[in-house]
């Protein structure tokens, strides 16, 4: 055997001075010689007896019983790993492989003190002479089983750094490179236990669950990774949180309980080992809480304990994360090569194999090793038939720890072949040295263990982060409940972690087992979502899983399921009834389309045909009396600006463009200025006809001519066409949408540009009405062969009224009524001074004609032209 130093442990100091053993303390072990030794720390024994310590005498050692199978033949699995790298001539030729597998009895105390012995030789098998030469120690450790005892351990051997590759620990604190910079595993860490379970919540809508567990540090890390990742990763809130307690706390049992049955969470996680939930479902199985749906981690989800008819009822169909599974090829046959020697069977050595063949075959040597609690029985004589008698140890169906095992094994085995293939100059290390056997330290095979890469023969990439934890996959197990009472465990999907998709589930969820009436997967929220169309708000001091769904106000939607906020839509569009989706505003402008504006149309058309058709009379009738009496040019020029004022307000009507906006308030205004002139004039006229039949009247006649009423006219109605232009220069209408008066509609409006600019319109429309109307009244008395001025005075009244009245009604009227209001005074207006300046006089042509002659109309004691 090769020699070599490791100076590394201060354990040794501790325990040995001047190479003399410190006590003796008997453990439980299986050795084989090698160049380089490997160890290994597992579970043999479940329980294990301290006696009482006086410290009068030398302390005697613990005892330990209850002999666990499943953790012998992870010891076995470790033998068989070395064992065939020993066979491969293509891995670490040239070096054999020995190991040191030691139980700790499932305590702290006896795990440390089996670590310390592997790092520092300090075991009573190893013999030391007066050099302190002995069996090197080993190089790295497999193990340990628990979280607990690994932090423990990696805490000390991390100092030294001593690579430690666990199997089965999984808190995911020993991912920390600070506390524990040695510490290796082939089993994911809780954090991606934990991110796989929220895996399978997302996967089902699960929001709201209840979470248990165990009061250690396996329980209390899934905690406060549960705590922190579930509403980052999965959207979904804790329920509650309860810590079980070690042992058979009854009072403390029935309050969690209490607490799972008033919650109305359905999912109930449970990060625990067996033994808690063997507590807990009993207390379940009391108060007969059926329906929940139970996940389970990794530490009990292949529990047999378990899986029994009684605890089916209320376990059926949990779902539960378990280690992958694996297939040893060739293991089954090494395990029947399992044989102790009876002849040795005192022999600390090996004591492990004697232990199992007298639990297995129920016998005992004829000397017992020490520390093992008789059981009677036959004597056993080494030759017993392994394959006749039923054992968990030959069931090899369901390898998962062993399958860590035996990858943890050829982890060390490749790092240490990729060191010893090291060339020298081109090595890692300082001066680019290489390290080889004879000055072999473990801290040396850290770095290699950092960059091993390799894959087993089931398939399986094995590579380790810069955390020390493998590339994490997990088994999604069912539990099923068969109709003849029996119960299996069967594989129903797989969650792993991909470098380049990350987390990945795949399910087969027709394979599912769900225990329930519906067989499907229960509902498991605190509030149901929200559908699109309102939002989430937090009940409060509760988690914000539960919450209330309250309706996006007007004009705000939300699209997608649990929105938390609503969202305005754009400025052209609207919320639609659901409030689910944005839809195009409503336009509103008076349209052609509509009945308002089909009416106003209408009335504009009339009022210009019967325009047109007054036109056509006075000019078939213009060489009458009444029609030569009236001054027909200013009749002909009025019917003209009337019939120009009722097209005008077809401008008003439509969807408004920039050329209509601007022209409608200049065609008013300028029309209506022309037809007004033309009244004042007439009103004139008359004043001056009047006065020229009294004795020396006729010169006011000659400032009346034809050339002056046309001039006239055309000054005052140039004065609105200079306001109308100042105004479109300054000032311009445009078109405007307006989204201020519905918010569910865009009403298309002109805005006017300058306020001050269809005041001045207005006031001068209204002056040159008030002067018509006060010159009409002053004139009203005359003759009744002029008494048109009555007729102007009453047009007059008519068209002041309108427009007086439609000053407060346009500005009241939001929207397409302001522009109907505008339209409907021009319309009344004009009408207005159609049928009082000319109704009388078409009555007399059409239905009069008697009266239609110039003696009538000379004539001074006739009632005139009106009856």
């Amino acid at each position: 055997m090769l020699s070599y130093s490791v100076r590394y442990s201060a354990a040794s100091s501790s325990l040995l001075s001047s190479c003399v053993s410190q006590g003796q303390f008997h453990l439980n072990g299986i050795h084989k010689a090698g160049d380089v030794v490997l160890g290994g720390l597992f579970e043999i024994h479940f329980f294990s007896v301290f006696p009482d310590l006086s410290f009068t005498s030398e302390p005697q050692q613990p005892t330990c019983h209850g002999f666990d199978v499943i953790g012998f033949r992870q010891a076995q699995t470790m033998a068989f790993a070395i064992d065939e790298i020993n066979r491969n001539s293509n891995l670490l030729p040239n070096v054999t492989l020995g190991y040191s597998l030691y139980d700790n009895c499932v305590k702290l105390g006896i795990g440390f003190r089996s670590a310390l012995a592997l790092v520092s030789s300090q075991d009573e098998q190893i013999t030391l002479n007066e050099t302190c030469k002995g069996s090197p120690p080993v190089l790295g450790i497999v193990g340990d089983s628990s979280s607990t005892r690994s932090i423990a351990i990696s805490t000390v051997l991390g100092l030294y750094r001593v690579p430690m590759v666990s199997y089965f620990a999984t808190c995911s604190c020993l991912s920390d490179r600070q506390k524990y910079p040695s510490f290796f595993r082939t089993i994911p860490s809780d954090a991606f236990q934990v991110h796989a379970m929220i895996q399978i919540l997302k996967h089902f809508g699960w929001t709201w669950a209840g979470l248990l567990v165990s009061d250690d540090d396996y329980g209390l890390h899934a905690a406060r990774s549960f705590q922190s990742d579930l509403t980052l990763l999965g959207g979904g809130c804790l329920a509650y949180l309860e810590v079980l307690p070690w042992g058979k706390d009854s009072t403390e049992l029935k309050r969690i309980v209490d607490v799972m049955k008033k919650s109305t969470a359905r999912v109930v996680i449970v990060f625990a080992h067996e033994s808690h939930v063997i507590d807990l479902m009993e207390e379940v199985m009391r108060r007969n809480m059926t329906g929940l749906q139970w996940m389970a981690s990794e530490a009990w989800t292949a529990a047999a304990v378990l899986q029994t008819p009684h605890l089916m009822p209320y376990l059926g169909g949990t779902l539960g994360i378990a280690i992958r599974r694996g297939e040893i090829a060739g293991l089954r046959n090494f395990l029947l090569q399992t044989h102790p020697d009876p002849h040795h069977n005192n022999s600390n050595g090996n004591n492990m194999v004697n232990q199992f063949w007298e639990y297995t075959f129920q016998c005992r040597f004829a000397l017992p090793p020490p520390g093992w609690v008789e059981s009677g029985g036959t004597v056993c004589t080494g030759e017993e038939d392994l394959e006749s008698v039923e054992s968990e140890f030959l069931d090899l169906s369901n390898l998962r720890p062993e399958y860590n095992v035996y990858k943890a094994v050829y982890a060390l085995a490749y790092a240490l072949d990729n060191m010893l293939h090291c060339e020298p100059g081109r090595g890692p290390f300082s001066e680019h040295s290489c390290a080889n056997l004879q000055t072999l330290e473990p801290w040396q095979l850290v770095y290699y263990l950092e960059k091993v890469n390799f894959t087993t023969a089931f398939g399986d990439e094995v590579s380790f982060d810069e955390k020390g934890d493998a590339l994490p996959i997990y088994d999604v197990m069912n539990w099923l409940w068969l109709p003849d009472g029996r119960t299996k465990v069967q594989n129903v999907g797989e969650v792993k972690m991909s470098a380049f998709k990350g987390e990945e589930l795949t399910l087969d969820e027709d394979q599912i087992f769900w225990n329930f009436e519906s067989k499907k997967p229960p509902r498991s929220v605190c509030s149901e979502s929200c559908l699109p169309g309102t939002r989430m708000v937090r009940k409060k001091g509760e988690p914000e899983c539960c919450f209330d769904c309250i309706p996006c106000s007007e004009g705000k939607i939300s699209n997608t399921t649990n929105s938390l906020e609503c969202i305005s839509c754009p400025e052209d569009f609207w919320s639609s009834p659901q409030h689910d989706h944005c839809v195009p505003k409503t336009t509103e402008f008076l349209s052609y389309q509509e009945p308002l504006g089909i009416c106003l149309t209408a009335a504009s058309l009339l009022g210009t045909c019967v325009c047109a058709v007054v036109l056509g009379i006075f000019t078939y009738h213009r060489k009458t009396p009444i029609v030569r009496a009236n001054n027909s040019e200013l009749s002909f020029q009025l019917l003209l600006s009337l019939k120009l004022c009722f097209l005008c307000s077809l401008l008003f009507i439509g969807r408004p463009r920039l050329w209509t906006c601007q022209l409608r308030h200049a065609a008013f205004g300028i029309s209506f200025v022309l037809c007004i002139s033309c009244i004042l004039v007439k009103t004139m006229v008359v004043l001056a006809v009047f006065k020229a039949s009294k004795p020396g009247g006729g010169a006011s006649l000659k400032w009346f001519g034809v050339s002056q009423q046309r001039g006239t006219v055309l000054g005052l109605t140039l004065v609105q066409a200079a306001i109308c232009t100042a105004w479109l220069v300054s000032s311009s209408p445009a078109p405007h949408k307006n989204t201020q008066y519905h918010n569910d509609k865009i009403v298309y409006e002109c805005i006017i540009g300058s306020t001050t600019g269809f005041a001045v319109l207005l006031g001068y429309i209204g002056l040159l009405a008030f002067l018509s109307f006060l010159l009409a009244f002053l004139a009203r008395n005359l003759p009744d062969n002029f008494n048109e001025a009555k007729l102007i005075t009453f047009s007059m009244l008519i068209f002041c009224g309108v427009w007086v009245a439609f000053v407060p009604a346009y500005i009241s009227s939001p929207g397409k009524l302001a522009d109907a209001v505008e339209v409907f005074a021009i319309l009344a207006s004009s009408f207005g001074l159609l049928l009082a300046l000319f109704g009388p006089k078409c009555y007399i042509i059409l239905l009069r004609p008697e009266r239609n002659t110039k003696k009538a109309i000379m004539s001074r004691g006739n009632k005139g032209m009106v009856e």
